[in-house]
């Protein structure tokens, strides 16, 4: 298939690539949007520049209603994350609020929650929302390929689940007991395999309300309809989609490995998940659609009902990652308006 060539043709790059004369100049044998380049000898040579255009003006004004500050939840593995929440005058005296935590895009091989983009929609999510916000970084590829960004955010829930209750600037303000995991691309993937790990209940005495899935990270060696019609000039094309799971992917791995194939032949059953209610958004431009409808429609089978609480909403017009790489687009201003819908019904569960 064209997956597996694809991999094998990596491999054969590097394999020429090592074996070649090593006073030879390394030269680029991956490269990822311009600011990840992986050469010749191994080496990884990362830029701080964003790597695609934002729109216009990130900073969100916020109109003081947020205070935000750094934290580490892995000091051994210099893991940090963003902690976000409401001014004490900008919510209801005594009342906590939700918690969403946050796991950025950008392929498991890009991005930081301290990008001015994922700095941007963090804070328009705490204001609008209103919640406390914590956005999570986790190790990159191909320095460290997957399992290890999904297990970097079982150790951050893991860390979340005393803090909430121990540090006093988010016991302050955070409900325990009503926490939404959510993600986008990537992060959105990193959200599902944290469903599949702990479910709603599986963290006590934190308690996991629900999941939100924005254009998650999922694919296959058989391509979609929705991947065979994009179009070279989309944000997320078919090329950089390859080149990404060519750097995160398990060595000898294929696209449908069960950490980026929901369905694969060794993917467990989505039966299994206790999860809670689901948020899916996919966007009708990306070549990530068709994998996004088909997991918000095969978990719904799963559950035995239609619509168990599993809520699929697709943004026309929009493009893979919208929310990432426009924070303060209208589309934007929607997608925080729907989370904020979501979070707010109340299930049985929760009473």
């Amino acid at each position: 298939t064209e997956g597996c060539t694809l991999h094998i043709h990596s491999i054969v790059l590097l394999t020429m690539a090592f074996s070649a004369d090593p006073t030879a100049q390394p030269y680029v044998v991956e490269d990822c949007r311009g600011v990840l380049q992986l050469l010749s000898d191994g080496t990884v040579v990362r830029s701080a520049a964003l790597p695609f255009p934002v729109d216009g003006n990130v900073a969100y004004n916020d109109h003081g209603r947020v205070e935000w500050q750094d934290a580490v939840y892995d000091a051994g593995l210099g893991l940090g994350l963003r902690m976000y929440k409401p001014t004490t005058n900008a919510r209801e005296e005594g009342k906590k609020l939700p918690v969403l935590v946050y796991f950025h895009g950008g392929g498991f091989c890009i991005g930081s929650c301290t990008w001015p983009n994922f700095h941007a929609g963090c804070l328009r999510l705490a204001a609008e929302l209103p919640a406390v916000v914590l956005s999570f970084d986790y190790r990159l590829a191909p320095e460290h390929r997957l399992p290890a960004a999904h297990e970097d955010a079982a150790a951050a829930l893991l860390w979340l689940q005393n803090q909430l209750a121990s540090d006093p600037w988010l016991a302050d303000a955070a409900n325990p007991r009503k926490v939404f995991v959510s993600g986008e691309s990537a992060g959105g993937n990193i959200a599902h395999h944290l469903a599949l790990r702990f479910g709603r209940a599986g963290l006590d005495p934190m308690r996991i309300e629900g999941y939100i899935l924005l254009m998650p990270a999922f694919c296959s060696e058989q391509p979609t309809q929705s991947e065979l019609d994009s179009p070279p000039t989309a944000f997320l094309t078919r090329e950089t989609c390859d080149r990404y799971c060519r750097l995160f992917l398990p060595a000898g791995a294929n696209k449908d490995h069960p950490l980026v194939n929901p369905f694969g032949p060794d993917s467990p059953s989505l039966e299994t998940l206790d999860v809670g209610r689901v948020l899916v958004v996919a966007a009708e431009g990306d070549l990530l659609r068709d994998k996004n409808v088909e997991y918000a429609e095969r978990l719904r089978a799963a559950r035995g009902k239609e619509n168990d609480g599993v809520e699929l909403v697709v943004f026309t017009g929009e493009e893979h990652a919208f929310f990432g790489v426009k924070p303060m687009s209208a589309a934007t201003g929607e997608l925080v308006r729907v989370i904020r819908r979501f979070m707010a019904t109340e299930t049985e569960a929760a009473c």
